[in-house]
């Protein structure tokens, strides 16, 4: 599995992570298992969150005994995240994985208190060194400028942010702020939401021939689409072994330039909408 740097953190961090939104909604043995099924294979980097349920629980439990080779990353509410509520939340956060230390803490999106107040809170969590780094999750590009006003340049480790081949909309401001400011870019939902493109659609024909030319899925060539950005990783789920076994071989699939101007025909970027998409 390849590793780039994390932001300006210093962490070099798998490309292609483990994501963990509902999936304590299915078999929790075999959740299990493909969360050490993911690991096995380098998929160290695990993305959690307060919000998702029974996740973090289930991490916990990937996570017994190998908590070492794992970056693990959770978030907190919007509703949680003033001053007190930002810490307490985390405290929780780590009580339910079992673990004394999360290697980044997010703001899952902006809410209704100031961003100098969660800021704050997350620097108290580095110092008592219950986190080693925090971030954000669906801020746009001026929402990330005003965190930077709020907390000092770099400090922000990464934007966790939805994109998938067909929704390119980070890749207007998102990316470049990022990259421009040394901040990760983490895709969440890198296949869609329960719409990733069909065999017989124009577009899964072109993932489909690329997949052939280099002994890949359609799915892998997805993945490796959206982490050709030097900033970006991807977080995609997987509830079975065999899922977690074909998103790691996404890590040792590289595309062409024509690969990538086929792809980005097949699914064109489009216009920059006036808000960040987020599901």
């Amino acid at each position: 599995m390849k590793q780039k740097a994390f932001g300006n953190m210093g962490a070099q961090v798998s490309v292609i992570g483990q994501g963990t939104w509902y999936i304590d909604h299915g078999d929790r043995a075999a959740a299990v298992a493909a969360l050490r099924k993911g690991l096995d294979l380098g998929m160290t980097h695990i993305d959690t969150a307060e919000m998702y349920g029974d996740a973090e629980l289930v991490v916990a439990d990937a996570m017994d005994g190998r908590r070492d080779e794992v970056f693990l990353v959770s978030k907190v509410l919007p509703s949680n995240a003033s001053r007190r509520g930002t810490v307490q939340a985390c405290e929780r956060s780590l009580k339910r994985l079992k673990t004394d230390r999360l290697d980044c803490y997010l703001l899952h999106w902006r809410g209704q208190y100031p961003l100098e107040e969660t800021a704050e809170a997350f620097e108290e969590l580095v110092s008592t060194g219950k986190i080693r780094s925090w971030g954000v999750s669906n801020f746009d590009a001026s929402d990330l400028a005003e965190m930077v006003d709020a907390a000092g340049e770099g400090r922000i480790a990464c934007n966790q942010v939805l994109y998938h081949l067909n929704e390119r909309a980070i890749e207007h401001s998102v990316i470049p702020w990022c990259e421009a400011h040394g901040v990760a870019v983490v895709a969440y939902s890198p296949f869609g939401h329960d719409d990733f493109p069909g065999a017989q659609s124009a577009g899964g024909k072109v993932l489909q021939q690329i997949a052939a030319r280099h002994g890949a899925t359609p799915r892998q060539v997805a993945l490796a689409f959206l982490t050709r950005w030097p900033s970006v990783f991807a977080v995609p789920k997987a509830s079975a072994s065999g899922h977690a076994a074909e998103n790691a071989g996404a890590g040792d699939v590289t595309l062409t330039e024509n690969d990538i101007g086929a792809l980005d025909e097949a699914f064109p970027l489009g216009r920059e909408p006036r808000s960040l998409p987020m599901i």
